[in-house]
């Protein structure tokens, strides 16, 4: 058969500007382009701004993720002004950040995810009936309550930032909230109801104790099989489902995972530089390469920024943050053998292309390197191994198993203040280097900012979809997206749903409505809604 070329604009749910081409022969894809078609420009906006903008500037870069850009931003003022932040205020960011994270899970599952579940490619399936009375968007039992209650914990997020999103109560030299007992208890209480009612009687059907206990993937499976209301959640139910329609077998990715890692550890971190990071997070930096089998520190030193095939007028050399200026080309045209993404290729120096996400800190987390006292989770990299590397299906169960994890951080947060303790300390100015990073929700995030005669000289942001969406780098090298998608299988090209599940398990969440169009004739081959 000829290869079939299609144009899938947009391809995701909630934003728009992720655009996917993909070429197809004899039902699988064989090449893919991912294509970013948004310039933020968040960059240039801040050349020449009053070095705390970017407190204000940066949370606005997404709506759901600002606390983790507003930890970039104070984090990489604190390096470059040399700060000291007290131990509550590094508690406070912390929790922010968690319960900004926690709502995000629920969230993305039943909004932007577990709708394919519903898909009329699946309605012979056993489970399919079920899947529509749970997951049908606006519609569906449990999609909402899952998207309802992810607006609990972001309650605690207001009770110390005033409010969510957009808050700006992170500041270099620690918070500016000195919460009370009060504001304590009703965080406790917000949280349990978020257990309570959603937490461990739908999404575990058990105690979180008992899910702790899982350990290996064989301990997951026989779990699902231990009780009917294990089986029966709507996590051992999307697990179930998602081997019966082959969600295990294909989006399988780079092979390589980065997390910067993130939640500096209170007392381990109070007088934070760049050196000292690593050996101050909670959950671990890494690299985890499966084609070795190995563990590596991630450090900022290693990130490159390529832009051959993106609309800037920057070289094609790999260039460090540092030293890269933001120049975008205007009245730019899409060439697929020449730029045609508002993304840069991000690179490790050594290792390529890495895949940013839940996934990659999960085996990372399996790693043995790092600090003795950092958190160790051998569970998600021995479901790799078992089920013989990635998936979309893998993707989806990393992401929804560290929301236990996160739940336990963020009671130890508020067990951990000690409320007459300070909560800011007054920094002292100076021209600088600085960077800060941290996990959104979606992956790895940092910043780098430069300040010179008192103002921004320059700002850099590599986020999450930066590393996921990138096109192909100077050597050609496809981006994670990109090469996750080669090898789908896709059953109707009139209806490409298998591409967005790849899309999404990365969680490029961009809006819901897709095109389908033939690239050599221009027919629209569709026009559908993929829920």
């Amino acid at each position: 058969m000829p290869v079939q070329t299609l144009d899938i604009s947009p391809v995701g749910r909630v934003e728009g500007d992720l655009d996917v081409r993909v070429e197809i022969e004899d039902g699988v894809v064989t090449n893919a382009w991912t294509h970013a078609e948004l310039f933020r420009g968040f960059e240039v906006i801040l050349k020449g701004k009053d070095p705390q903008a970017g407190l204000i500037v940066t949370p606005r870069i997404c709506g759901i993720c600002g606390a983790s850009h507003l930890t970039c931003a104070s984090w990489a003022l604190d390096t470059a002004w040399g700060t000291e932040v007290p131990r509550n205020a590094i508690l406070a960011r912390n929790l922010g950040q968690i319960v900004e994270s926690i709502q995000s899970i629920p969230r993305y599952f039943y909004g932007l995810f577990a709708i394919d579940l519903t898909h009329k490619k699946y309605q012979h399936s056993p489970f399919y009936e079920e899947a529509s009375r749970r997951f049908t968007a606006f519609t569906g039992k449990h999609y909402e309550l899952g998207v309802t209650i992810s607006a609990k914990p972001v309650e605690v997020y207001a009770l110390f930032g005033g409010q969510w999103p957009h808050s700006s109560y992170m500041v270099p030299g620690g918070v500016m909230c000195a919460p009370t007992l009060t504001d304590v208890t009703r965080a406790w209480a917000i949280l349990d109801y978020f257990r309570r009612n959603w937490l461990e009687p739908v999404w575990l059907g058990c105690s979180l104790e008992r899910y702790e206990q899982i350990q290996t993937y064989d301990d997951f499976m026989a779990w699902i099989d231990e009780k009917p209301e294990h089986a029966n959640s709507d996590l051992g139910f999307y697990w179930r489902m998602g081997l019966d329609i082959g969600l295990d077998t294909y989006g399988v990715g780079c092979g390589r995972y980065v997390t910067w890692g993130y939640l500096p550890h209170e007392d381990r971190y109070q007088k934070p530089t760049i050196a000292g990071r690593n050996s101050a997070v909670i959950m671990k930096s890494g690299v985890y390469d499966s084609f070795s089998d190995s563990h590596t520190l991630m450090e900022h030193g290693f990130a490159r920024e390529n832009t051959t095939h993106s609309w800037y007028d920057e070289g094609g050399a790999d260039v460090h943050p540092f030293d890269r200026t933001t120049n975008p080309i205007p009245k730019n045209d899409k060439d697929f053998d020449g730029s045609y993404s508002w993304a840069s290729a991000v690179r490790h120096q050594e290792l390529g292309r890495l895949e940013a996400g839940p996934l990659a800190r999960q085996l990372v987390a399996g790693g043995k390197h790092g600090e003795g006292w950092q958190h160790y989770d051998g569970f998600i990299l021995d479901a790799f191994k078992s089920m013989g590397g990635a998936s979309i299906h893998l993707r989806q169960l990393a992401r929804v198993h560290e929301i236990v994890k996160l739940y336990r951080e963020a009671e130890r947060c508020l067990r951990e203040f000690k409320l007459s303790d300070p909560w800011y300390i007054k920094p002292t100015e100076k021209d600088g280097q600085g960077w800060g990073a941290t996990e959104a929700s979606r992956g790895s995030l940092c910043h780098w900012v430069e300040i010179e005669a008192g103002k921004i000289k320059n700002y850099q942001v590599i986020a999450p979809s930066t590393w996921n969406i990138g096109p192909r780098d100077g050597m050609g090298a496809l981006g994670p997206i990109e090469t996750a998608l080669v090898g789908t299988p896709v059953v109707d090209p009139t209806d490409p749903v298998e591409v967005g599940h790849v899309a999404r398990s990365f969680d490029s969440c961009l809006v819901c409505t897709v095109h389908a169009h033939d690239a050599k004739t221009g027919e629209e081959l569709a026009r559908f809604r993929t829920a």
